[in-house]
């Protein structure tokens, strides 16, 4: 079965895309058909990817020093060949579970949360593209291949967030998430290329090997290498939110909250990180790109966390939460720790899953009422989503025994052991990893406390809107919460010091040399009195109301406002579009009217200009062109005879010889 699954494990992105292709020719009118299809595929393809996990797990050592790569060459030519077929190892099996489970949770919610929408069809055929493009990208076997998902990713992302369309805030979104991406994807396309031209190949294996040993493939230096690696990352940047690319991701929120919870939890943001996760032997090459990894991904994380402490609406909050939580994952791999970046983000993945289709289910029994100040008491009206919700936030706190426990304080360990701190810091910048240590403590207060301020406000108290009737979500929305609640629980505890043979899951994903830390419990005691006392201070704000947000809002209303419009950065954009690239781009414009298009103008008039002049000569009279030829001998007497050479072949000016 293992061997079966192994050869075949094109068909797990191929089924949704499948699905995709079916629901668009075929099935689009008959939307219970079109939903059946594309369950049924996902759930084939989850299945599928559960036997990989099963038997990946029971293969031990050999799998993992001997990863299955089947390939055949789509082109040749000197200095450059392109393979496609799929790489399966340890991290796209992981990558391939968490994918499959949560599009499959999803999409089975989608079922109560979409019905009645006209394009329910169309939503079902996006995900599937979405999903197999997703997948696709988890299983590439080199860069050029994975660049191609990439960009699948980030159509499909385009279309779901634009999905109804005929909401302009929804188009908006939907084109200001493609454009931001974009911005992103050029470096990483340049970076993409500058890879191929010095070491000749983009294959993930072959790169693995080679650049840690680059002087002996290339002529670059250290400067140089370091270069093109940050060019690269600008791409992982722009997909997965971080500074200063994050700003398409909470005007994503315009799209149904099953795209929020697809794009936020296991597709679109987390390919970012998966992609540096695929290529760390660069970074960890390169230790200055490497510490810029890191510094990007803890400034994101602390950034995003002191905007989501003062937004009003649900689904903003946890958008700023998913890209604080992305910080935490790069800079787990500025850390040079794949093993925690790769825990976060599985761990990640469920509760974010949870929370947002959580969201989903009090946006659907408040008639899609967006602020928070509008809800309160709805504990009373929804029980599950309450239990659920509540479930999510104490993972994303980072409380034991919940998932975020875990993945979180490994992330805290690696950064921890990098630091000046630890007293024994192998890196050459343990300063800055101190710094970017405490930025991570500080952004574990904020998160705990900016997530349970919304959930007293929403949950705790008296209901504050009298226009609606709030009521559970039908069962087809609560058990995929209920589902996700249970992992929000037990998946930490895979990586949990003690379980087994290298740690469970930090075996599962190790890189070569990697080796898990014993727990530190300094650590985890701090990081968890940090999240205690978050949710601490949100309870006597927001439940308990011993202090008045008001009160500090009057006497820091400067930083407050700061926060509330995110820094201003998106108002900042506007402005450097309005008055630098709009100028910028009235003078590209009169320089393609008069000086592009007058020179290819110009050419055109020189044609005609020539053609007409050859026209008269070309009249089709036997006088003319005798008259030419004639004038054409004596022309060139003449100059034989100005110029004194003498022709061998007529004899003149000295007879012949």
């Amino acid at each position: 079965m293992f061997d079966f699954a192994l050869n075949n494990a094109w068909l797990i992105p191929l089924l949704p895309a499948l699905a995709f292709g079916i629901i668009t020719l075929f099935t689009k009118k008959m939307i219970k058909l079109s939903a059946s299809i594309s369950i049924g595929a996902i759930l084939i393809s989850f299945v599928l990817s559960v036997i990989l996990g099963i038997e990946l797990i029971g293969q031990g050592d050999t799998f993992l020093e001997h990863p299955y790569k089947a390939v055949v060459t789509w082109f040749s030519m000197p200095g450059l060949s392109i393979e496609v077929g799929t790489l399966i190892d340890n991290i796209s099996v992981m990558m391939l579970l968490v994918v499959t489970f949560i599009t499959s949770l999803v999409q089975i919610y989608s079922l109560g949360y979409m019905r009645g929408d006209p394009g329910l069809a169309r939503f079902f055929a996006y995900v599937s593209l979405f999903a197999a493009s997703m997948l696709g990208l988890v299983i590439a076997p080199n860069l050029l291949i994975m660049f191609v998902f990439w960009e699948l990713v980030g159509l499909c992302s385009y279309l779901l967030i634009g999905f109804w369309y005929g909401k302009i805030s929804a188009s908006a979104a939907a084109k200001k998430a493609f454009i931001t991406c974009r911005a992103g994807d050029f470096g990483l396309l340049l970076g993409i290329i500058l890879l191929q031209i010095n070491f000749g190949t983009l294959d993930l294996q072959q790169l693995s090997v080679m650049i840690p040993n680059f002087t002996q493939y290339t002529g670059l230096t250290a400067v140089g290498l370091t270069v093109i690696a940050i060019i690269l990352f600008l791409g992982p940047m722009a997909k997965s939110g971080q500074f200063p690319f994050h700003v398409w991701l909470p005007d994503a929120m315009e799209g149904p909250t099953p795209v929020s919870a697809l794009i936020h939890a296991a597709t679109m943001v987390v390919a970012g990180v998966y992609l540096v996760g695929r290529i760390l032997t660069l970074f960890i090459t390169l230790p200055s790109a490497l510490l810029f990894v890191a510094i990007i991904g803890a400034f994101t994380a602390l950034f995003a966390a002191t905007i989501a402490i003062t937004q009003t609406e649900m689904k903003k909050i946890l958008a700023y939460s998913t890209i604080s939580q992305l910080g935490y994952m790069m800079l787990a791999l500025g850390a040079a720790s794949l093993t925690a970046s790769m825990f976060h983000l599985m761990t990640h993945a469920f509760f974010k899953a949870l929370l947002f289709l959580g969201a989903g289910c009090v946006l659907h029994a408040m008639h899609n009422e967006a602020s928070i100040w509008k809800y309160g008491g709805l504990r009373k009206y929804m029980p599950v989503t309450y239990w659920t919700f509540l479930i999510g936030c104490l993972a994303i706190a980072g409380i034991f025994p919940f998932a975020g426990f875990f993945s979180k304080d490994l992330i805290m360990e690696v950064t921890f052991a990098a630091s000046s701190l630890s007293g024994h810091a192998h890196g050459p910048f343990p300063v800055a990893y101190t710094v970017l240590f405490l930025m991570a403590a500080l952004t574990a207060f904020l998160t705990a406390f900016y997530m349970f301020r919304m959930f007293f406000i929403c949950f705790h108290g008296e209901l504050r809107s009298k226009e609606v009737q709030p009521h559970e979500a039908p069962k087809v929305m609560t058990v995929p919460l209920i589902i996700l609640g249970i992992f929000s629980i037990i998946s930490g505890w895979v990586g949990w010091p003690g379980l087994g043979e290298g740690q469970a899951f930090g075996y599962f994903v190790r890189l070569g040399e990697f080796q898990v830390m014993e727990a530190n419990w300094l650590l985890i005691i701090l990081s968890t009195l940090l999240a205690l006392f978050g949710i601490g201070l949100a309870a006597l704000f927001y439940w308990k109301k011993s202090f008045s947000p008001q009160a500090v809002i009057e006497r820091v209303p400067f930083l407050y406002k700061l926060s509330y419009n995110k820094y201003y950065i998106d108002e900042f954009y506007l402005w450097i579009i309005h008055n630098i690239i709009d100028k910028c781009g009235w003078l590209l414009w009169k320089f393609d009217i008069y000086v592009i298009d007058g020179i290819v103008n110009g050419f055109g008039k020189m044609a005609q200009w020539g053609g007409a002049v050859m026209r008269k000569v070309q009249t089709g009279q036997l006088q003319h062109y005798a008259l030419i030829f004639f004038m054409g001998i004596v022309l060139m007497l003449l100059l034989l005879s100005f110029t004194g050479v003498h022709s061998p072949a007529i004899g003149l000016m000295g007879g012949a010889k």
